[in-house]
């Protein structure tokens, strides 16, 4: 399966399924999904990372389980929005794990999305231990959010109005 760009990720999935979405880490990938509306985002785990084949095999299951027919994966571009080993490691892993799984795949820039997690989990008060168990699956919900949010503005924007405005009566008269 190729890379897309998120528009044409989500005008190509079939009614009623959903995307899921991956916040890449060292350590652990987080997961989220998407309602079938793709309307909303939710945290849904964590995967530890390993090989790619047995992670690969975990997100083919959690699709097919979820109904998910294509992968938004974080894109950690430089602050200065160049395109840095780490953008390019989590390209050439996302494309595999597409790949992999048989799944199309967007990437999406999630600068800052681990550090705003953070910031609100602080704010409401949550140990840093229970930080640690779920910054990753808020995380890529937090990016996944983005990408739904900004795909629905552009396919928003593309489509002609639902009707068109009538007149107003001529009062003039």
């Amino acid at each position: 399966m190729g890379v897309f760009n998120m528009a044409a990720l989500r005008a190509s999935l079939a009614r009623g399924q959903r995307l899921i979405g991956l916040d890449p880490g060292s350590k652990t990938i987080g997961v989220a999904l998407s309602d079938v509306s793709l309307m909303l985002a939710s945290p849904y785990g964590g995967i530890s990372r390993g090989k790619l084949k047995a992670n690969a095999a975990e997100v083919a299951a959690i699709a097919a389980r979820e109904g998910a027919g294509g992968l938004v994966v974080g894109l950690p571009l430089s602050m200065d929005g160049s395109f840095g080993p780490a953008a390019q490691a989590a390209k050439d892993w996302g494309m595999a794990l597409g790949e992999a799984c048989g799944l199309p795949v967007a990437l999406w820039d999630e600068r800052l999305s681990s550090a705003a997690v953070n910031r609100a989990m602080i704010e409401a008060d949550l140990t840093r231990k229970r930080r640690a168990e779920a910054v990753d699956a808020a995380a890529a919900a937090y990016m996944l959010q983005s990408a739904l949010d900004a795909s629905r503005r552009s396919l928003d924007a593309s489509r002609p109005p639902a009707s068109l405005p009538l007149p107003l009566p001529d009062d003039s008269r």
